[in-house]
């Protein structure tokens, strides 16, 4: 009987790709633990502070790169639209990175001066160079996702992670500062192409075309909406802490985010990423996708949650002895971190919930109206330090499955 419930649970697609992901993240936290104990060894403050203003940049910018909703949309497609759409985003890709590329370059200056620091700008453009990659393998990674072939997604993650991590490594040692975050960033990304490309058969028209463009633009612009004001709500604590308090102080408050959310994060977000094409399966059957969904909810609450609240419990005994005595006051901040993210599992779940059954305006309504109030709570709580900060950030997430427990009803509700 139990071998039996292993094998049939071992056969759920969602599981499987759960395993793969899970198991490329566990690769990647082993690699980025070394490379986190050493960033905070060599790093200083300021280092850290500058470190976080490029991956601001990037994930601002990256998410004009429409990687995510035309990769959605591509996964959600009808089977006889398939083959339009890949040619249309692999154009419209082309056309949008070229352009953040440009953008980016010319932005750098400005970000140099709002932070008042011109050790910004050739980093900035530097990793600018990753978008013009991105055309080179997004359609194929998602008709792997489309195919429920997220093994290949994983070997990237880890294949990525291991010589990115090895070469901030290397570079940090080398006393390269941010330069060893932004050649990390540029070398690796290729990695994606060799793999996707070997992985499946799909490769770029030999023509350009843009048939059903709207469709396209139509629903990965309501997930672009959604994307820029969620990394504007993930990342606008670290732009006000920046502007008002500092690079120094950004970077005890970044380094804090970092050392106490990155394993929870990772587990969240493997979970995440594969809930995606497993619900889209079962869109059309209200039964099957509310039956998909808080079984997976379960799966993910049940060890993202006791990890959390571990992390945090043990987080005075683990920063000084790995990290180092240098980001003992940090301690008090990472712990309310950590605890801010006990919401996520049913807020990420959520989200891909209403982008399955194609509720994506709702998310937008939600994220719009949540960044507004987190903003002010941040605003508010700035000038009191960092640590007040955190404390804003932990009562705003623990308000969110309110809206939660809502949008979950709505989205499951029987037409």
């Amino acid at each position: 009987m139990l071998v039996s419930k292993l094998k049939s649970l071992l056969s759920n697609p969602f599981i499987r790709n759960v395993g793969w992901l899970g198991g490329a993240e566990l690769a990647n936290r082993v690699f980025r633990l070394a490379t986190t104990v050493t960033l905070a060894r060599m790093f200083s403050s300021e280092d850290y502070g500058l470190m976080a203003v490029i991956y601001i940049t990037f994930e601002f910018a990256n998410v004009f790169t429409l990687r995510g909703g035309i990769g959605a949309k591509i996964v959600q497609a009808d089977e006889e639209n398939v083959k339009a759409i890949a040619n249309t985003a692999y154009w419209l890709n082309w056309i949008l990175c070229v352009a953040i590329f440009i953008i980016q370059c010319i932005a750098a200056f400005p970000i140099a001066h709002f932070y008042k620091n011109t050790q910004l700008i050739l980093p900035l453009c530097t990793a600018a160079l990753t978008y013009l990659m991105i055309p080179l393998f997004l359609v194929n990674t998602a008709l792997l996702e489309r195919e429920n072939r997220l093994k290949v997604t994983a070997i990237c993650n880890a294949t990525q992670s291991f010589f990115s991590n090895t070469i901030i490594i290397i570079l940090a040692v080398l006393d390269m500062g941010v330069w060893a975050i932004v050649f990390a960033m540029v070398f690796t990304t290729p990695v994606w192409i060799v793999i996707s490309w070997m992985n499946h058969s799909w490769r770029p028209p030999k023509t350009f075309s843009l048939d059903m463009w709207q469709e396209v633009t139509t629903f990965g612009g309501n997930l672009l909406a959604i994307e820029l004001v969620g990394k504007l709500r993930a990342n606008i604590d670290y732009l006000i802490v920046g502007k008002f308090l500092g690079i120094d102080a950004l970077g005890v408050y970044y380094f804090a985010f970092n050392a106490g959310l990155g394993i929870s994060l990772n587990v969240i977000n493997t979970f995440t990423s594969a809930l995606f094409p497993y619900l889209c399966e079962v869109r059309s059957n209200t039964n099957q996708l509310r039956e998909r969904f808080f079984s997976t909810l379960k799966k993910t609450s049940l060890i993202a949650i006791p990890l959390i609240l571990l992390q945090a419990s043990l987080a005075p005994f683990y920063v000084p002895i790995v990290f180092g005595q240098k980001w003992v006051t940090a301690i008090p901040i990472l712990v309310v971190i950590c605890l801010s993210a006990l919401p996520l599992p049913v807020g990420n779940a959520t989200y891909v919930l209403l982008n399955a059954v194609g509720k994506t305006h709702i998310n937008l309504y939600w994220i719009l109206t949540y960044t507004m109030i987190f903003g002010l709570f941040v605003l508010a709580s700035v000038k009191w330090g960092i640590f007040w900060v955190a404390v804003s950030v932990l009562i705003c997430q623990g308000l969110t499955p309110i809206y939660h427990i809502w949008a979950i009803k709505y989205a499951l509700a029987k037409k």
